[in-house]
């Protein structure tokens, strides 16, 4: 089985909409695009390198996979995987592409198909639509955040009503010299603690 992992950048609100540039994604008149440059610095840079260079597939929303498609193919040298890697693209209106490894899917059924083939782990870039899909249907196995300390108020966000009870264990972490949180969660077995309440309580009071 392919483990499915979003990584993605989100604000203290989590407001994940075009963190990286004013022309990503202005749709719903969303104006605050960019919103994650004043807060770049080396590690933040290192952990997003981090993340490129990992062998893995792709699995986009169909507006991500367009803004991609439009700047990818023509700057291979930055982010090589994701040209040579395999992008499947969730899409009812599109079906092919002249950009090379690229396969559509039409349903969840195909997802579930996907994530449980052989092959390399599968990341998730953008694609908030699909991200919520993912998480309705427990689909999510990693969540790889650079959380920012801003607030804005409006946005699409990472998470929604259709999201349901998951646990995750926080397995990495690194704050930047910018206050970024960089973390990396896995998703745990269980949702509720079984332990009795006096054992959370001493925990808590570090009894």
């Amino acid at each position: 089985m392919r483990k499915i992992i979003v990584t993605t950048h989100v604000t203290l609100d989590g407001v994940m909409q075009a963190a990286l540039s004013s022309e990503e994604d202005p749709s719903e008149g969303f104006n605050y695009g960019g919103w994650a440059a004043p807060s770049a610095d080396a590690m933040s840079g290192r952990a997003i390198q981090k993340e490129m260079n990992k062998p893995v597939d792709y699995l986009l929303g169909r507006k991500t996979f367009e803004i991609f498609a439009a700047y990818w193919p023509k700057h291979a040298t930055i982010w090589p995987g994701i040209n040579t890697g395999t992008k499947y693209v969730l899409s009812k209106t599109i079906k092919t592409s002249d950009w090379n490894n690229t396969v559509f899917l039409q349903s969840l059924n195909d997802i579930q198909q996907l994530k449980h083939s052989e092959g390399a782990d599968i990341q998730v870039w953008g694609s908030s639509e699909l991200i919520h899909l993912l998480l309705e249907n427990g689909l999510v196995d990693e969540l790889h955040l650079r959380i920012f300390p801003i607030l804005l108020g409006k946005g699409k966000k990472l998470f929604d009503n259709g999201t349901i009870p998951t646990a995750f264990t926080l397995t990495e972490h690194i704050v930047t010299t910018k206050g970024v949180i960089i973390a990396q969660y896995k998703r745990a077995e269980e949702l509720f603690p079984t332990e009795p309440v006096q054992t959370l309580i001493d925990r808590y009071l570090n009894r």
